[in-house]
């Protein structure tokens, strides 16, 4: 029994690693945006358009995937995943010409597209239900570190190296990960039985329906898209030039300020999982968080402050925000463990609409304020055309924070509590 536990901890780290993978590409552009709009000479809608083409992948496969993952198991699928995400990085290190970056760009994102399902069905097929919470949380730190890692840390390594060696060290990086995911995992414990996996000759399409008919399912997934799209939108590309701008602060001080969100959803994370555990309510926790990141986001957007509130607004922005992972569980707790990936994906699909969406049309919000000012052929935005463009992100988060009211209370049970180790 030491050894099925110790063996679940490692397979359970090898997939927050793809985490942690996923995340530290997905932000990458964020820290790159003078070098891509130099190099495709693009402007601000074209580098938007750009960073989502990743986002449109992660999409597109969020439901097969989870359906794959349910069908195939967690092994195979994803070790083929995470190389198709090294690979779409490589080809981005070494693109010339704008279509084969968008390329690259899209092979990461198809393959991340599997990162979080995986860990979570994982989670589900290794671990007690009464730690999927907590594991769900500690699981999205170690994504948020991979966050923290594409911001100030890549940024000076991409000083250090120039963006295509960077980036091109990082793919080789994914394919090491494929190499020990395929050797190591294994789809289940063997006290768990098949109880995880989609029995064979199951109907797609009734697993599909299952999920797809559930009020709750879209609630909880539309509020999930909202909640993570100012991750994607300031976090992941706009929040270090609009720092750098705002305050007359370096890009690599920038992106350390920046990094300071995903600490905060790091440090967060686990910490929410486990009060909505304690206090058996999950809802109380996402009003609480959602709440209080409107407000802190806000204060940076719209008041005069000092570098030093920045930076503690920016920590506690993530912090407060990371309450949205804690409807990952309510999902998990109104489907059935054998449909849990293919949940889990039909949410993480809306988290991706969003991300594609609102990048660009940040951009084109951008675009529209733009006042004629180029530094070597890059475009300069004004801290005033920043700040109208990325109201966004307030307005994403009330939204979200009204739907909340809509969403029924799971109370920390499954609906199918038969089927749960």
């Amino acid at each position: 029994m030491k050894k099925q536990y110790f063996l679940a901890w490692v397979i359970w780290l090898l997939s927050a690693l793809f985490m942690f993978y996923k995340y530290a590409i997905e932000v990458s552009p964020s820290v790159m945006t003078d070098h891509l709009m130099k190099a495709f000479q693009i402007d601000g809608a074209q580098l938007g358009n750009l960073a989502a083409t990743y986002f449109y992948a992660y999409l597109l496969m969020q439901i097969p995937g989870g359906l794959l993952l349910d069908h195939y198991g967690p092994r195979k699928v994803t070790s083929i995943a995470i190389a198709i995400c090294g690979l779409g990085t490589i080809i981005f290190a070494s693109s010339n010409i704008l279509f084969v970056a968008q390329l690259g760009r899209f092979l990461s994102g198809f393959g991340a597209a599997f990162a979080a399902m995986n860990c979570l069905k994982l989670t589900g097929n290794w671990f007690p239900a009464k730690r999927f919470a907590l594991m769900a949380g500690l699981m999205m730190s170690l994504g948020m570190l991979g966050a923290v890692g594409g911001q100030a840390p890549l940024s000076a390594f991409i000083t250090a190296l120039d963006w295509r060696p960077a980036l091109f060290v990082i793919g080789i990086a994914g394919i090491v990960l494929c190499i020990l995911f395929w050797f190591i995992v294994r789809d289940r414990a063997k006290y768990h039985a098949d109880l995880h996996l989609t029995p064979e000759g199951t109907n797609i399409w009734q697993s599909c329906k299952s999920v797809f008919k559930s009020k709750q399912s879209w609630l909880l997934s539309v509020y999930s898209g909202l909640a993570f799209a100012p991750i994607t939108v300031f976090g992941g590309l706009w929040g270090v030039p609009f720092i750098a701008e705002a305050f007359s602060l370096t890009k690599i001080s920038s992106a350390q300020i920046v990094s300071l969100i995903f600490i905060g959803f790091a440090a967060g994370a686990p910490l929410w999982g486990w009060l909505s555990d304690y206090i058996g309510n999950r809802k109380k926790v996402m009003y609480f968080g959602t709440f209080f990141s409107t407000i802190a986001f806000s204060i940076v957007l719209y008041m005069p402050i000092s570098v030093w509130l920045l930076s503690v607004l920016m920590f506690g922005f993530g912090f407060f925000l990371s309450s949205f992972l804690v409807c990952f569980t309510m999902i998990r707790e109104i489907n059935a463990p054998t449909v849990a990936a293919t949940a889990i994906g039909f949410m993480n699909s809306f988290d991706a609409l969003l991300g594609a969406l609102s990048d660009p049309l940040t951009g084109k919000f951008l675009d529209l304020g733009w006042e004629g000012k180029l530094v070597d052929g890059v475009r300069i935005f004004s801290v005033a055309t920043y700040k109208a463009a990325l109201t966004t992100v307030p307005v994403y988060l009330i939204i979200a924070f009204v739907l909340l009211f809509f969403i029924r209370e799971t109370h920390c049970k499954s609906s199918f509590p038969n089927t749960m180790p």
